[in-house]
């Protein structure tokens, strides 16, 4: 290995290039549908993973504990190990025969096929960008576009803090542990649940969004979740620290101090004894009578000293000195609060995939089995025709407008409407307008009539055919002028009659009128 160590490392920095090379021409590449999207990220994850591998090996190269690097460039230069002088053409031609019997030059010398280890880099690499990474969906996720939380649905709706509820109210809720009661989260039922919950989230978000870095996102969340933890303001556990430190919950403690008697603490109440019993790890089974006995027992007798057969099986204890000690409720509060971040910080960067789950459950309701199978193939031929009619170059030399089907249309109907022959019109900003049709057409468009209305012309039929400026202007006036000789005049030509059956025009009966002779 130690002769041929600095070629291992000359061919891996040049695979971590290549590599590099192949992720930026896969990403530059947009992909068309999300099964295609998915196949791209999870190729260039792979290579990512390749690159680190190769690193790692160039690191423990470079680091050289075995000097079997240093004793190999010695080698090249005719010293041994020791240091000693060896004969320098003879470690010259053992170096040359063995070079030769890896790369295959004897067997290409020979007219023989090469040697396996001698690779065409263009064609991996072609392969490499093509392969289609193998990524585990069930049907219901329907290749990473829905979320199928069926079997968590179950554990919820047949557990004591869950509720009877449909699955698409199921998905409004579980995003929000807050929404529980807190006495209902100190249980084992609850822990394995959120447990399992976050357990999908992460496994359902490395498939769908392999790119993204999980670790640090959830680095964030553990800085943020022990600063507001030790101010007590996480999100549905406020004052927790303080109320629980090493014992349970205040709300859940029973003052022995006050109870000398078995029928005074009976008087409490089951439930009652059943939360204090459950907030010291005991178990909570039995009738009133006996929860106050074992709850009576821990008066003069501390939890470590006593008996294994009180504490309930899920209950977390250490042995310390032969003795048991019941598990530190803090502790169980704090890791549960803990996973309740980590999911609501998955729920957020997963927003999009839990709305686009619950319309489709919500249109599922409407549709029989056969309509969703056929809808779901429909979809799939949809993308892939998409994807085809992407693909596909438009070959267009002579810049033929688009049809309604998005090709070009034909030439003799360019040539028909008259499609080459530009018309320019300056009200309307110098626009162009491409053939007679939809020059006419424009001048009862808002593009036209806005340039009249900012020239203070209205926009009759009698400036239809006038694009110039200055010609609107001049017809303008002329009309104007014209309208001025032919305009009715009232003051003139409204004729007045006197009682006397005299005829005045309207300005002369009024001065009459005033001066009181008529």
């Amino acid at each position: 290995m130690s002769s041929t160590l600095l070629e291992v490392t000359r061919a891996s920095h040049e695979e971590v290039e290549r590599l590099e090379r192949l992720i930026v021409k896969d990403l530059q590449t947009e992909p068309p549908t999300n099964k295609d999207r998915l196949y791209q990220s999870h190729r260039v994850r792979n290579m990512i993973e390749q690159i680190k591998s190769t690193t790692l090996k160039l690191v423990d190269i470079y680091e050289d504990k075995d000097n079997a690097r240093k004793d190999e460039i010695a080698a090249l230069g005719g010293l041994s190990s020791t240091g000693a002088n060896v004969n320098v053409f003879s470690a010259f031609y053992d170096r040359l025969k063995e070079v030769c019997s890896i790369l295959g030059l004897q067997e290409i010398r020979e007219n023989q096929s090469p040697h396996p280890a001698a690779r065409n880099v263009d064609t991996n690499d072609e392969l490499l960008k093509e392969e289609e990474p193998i990524i585990e969906f069930t049907e219901e996720e329907a290749f990473g576009r829905y979320l199928d939380l069926h079997e968590l649905y179950n554990d919820y709706i047949n557990s004591k803090f869950g509720k009877q509820i449909e699955y698409s109210a199921y998905l409004d809720v579980f995003s929000e542990p807050e929404r529980i009661p807190r006495k209902l989260k100190l249980t084992r039922q609850y822990l394995e649940y959120m447990q399992k919950l976050l357990e999908y989230l992460i496994y359902f978000f490395e498939r769908t969004e392999p790119l993204q870095d999980l670790e640090r996102i959830f680095s964030k969340v553990i800085a943020e979740f022990e600063d507001q933890w030790s101010h007590g303001l996480v999100e549905g556990w406020e004052n927790e620290n303080q109320e629980n430190g090493n014992a349970p919950q205040q709300d859940t403690i029973i003052d022995l101090d006050y109870y000398s008697t078995l029928e005074e603490l009976m008087e409490v109440g089951p439930e009652k004894l059943k939360e204090a019993l459950a907030a010291l790890g005991l178990k909570t089974g039995g009738t009133v009578q006996q929860r106050a006995e074992r709850l009576l027992l821990t008066k003069h007798t501390p939890l470590e000293k006593l008996d294994k057969k009180h504490f309930a099986k899920g209950s977390r204890r250490v042995e310390q000195n032969g003795g048991t000690v019941a598990r530190q409720p803090s502790e169980d509060v704090k890791e549960i609060a803990l996973i309740e971040a980590k999911v609501r910080k998955l729920c957020d960067l997963l927003h999009e995939t839990i709305v686009r789950t619950k319309e489709n459950i919500e249109k599922k309701h409407a549709l029989t089995y056969d309509e969703i199978v056929q809808e779901r193939e429909e979809e799939e031929v949809h993308h892939e025709s998409e994807s085809d009619d992407e693909d596909q170059q438009i070959y267009n030399p002579l810049k033929l407008p688009m049809g309604f089907d998005g090709k070009p249309i034909p030439y003799w109907l360019y040539k028909l409407h008259g499609l080459g022959q530009e018309f320019k019109c300056e009200i309307c900003g110098n626009q162009s307008y491409w053939g007679r049709r939809a020059y006419e057409r424009h001048f009862k468009e808002w593009r036209h009539q806005h340039g009249m209305r900012c020239l203070g012309i209205p926009n009759t039929k009698n400036f239809n055919e006038v694009t110039s400026i200055e010609e609107a202007k001049q017809l303008w006036e002329s009309i104007q002028e014209k309208q001025g000789l032919n305009k009715w005049r009232p003051e003139l030509e409204e004729e007045y009659e006197d009682r006397e059956g005299n005829i005045y025009n309207k300005k002369t009966y009024t001065d009459l009128q005033r001066q009181g002779l008529i």
